[in-house]
């Protein structure tokens, strides 16, 4: 496991994630009940994928191990953990 690294975020940038951070989270889509099972991806649109990158929790944040990913700012995440670490 990476040993965390130095906060290097400016003042600014660390009051937009706590901004970000406390927004309420985005309801469900709204579908009808008979809607047809269809893969995740026909629901995001078109260009659109489901990426899967690892992470860790620091300081109720989440920093991707991987500093070469890039995500758009307010995009859909879907968090996956174990239970009990």
């Amino acid at each position: 496991m990476l040993t965390p690294a130095e906060d290097k975020r400016t003042a600014a940038r660390r009051v937009l994630d706590e901004q970000i951070a406390a927004e309420a989270p985005l309801a469900p889509l709204d579908l009808p009940a008979d809607a047809p099972f269809l893969p995740v991806e026909s629901y995001l649109g078109p260009r659109r994928r489901p990426l899967a990158v690892a992470g860790v929790v620091e300081n109720g944040l989440i920093r991707l191990l991987d500093p070469a990913v890039k995500l758009p700012e307010h995009s859909r995440v879907i968090i996956v953990t174990t239970e009990g670490t």
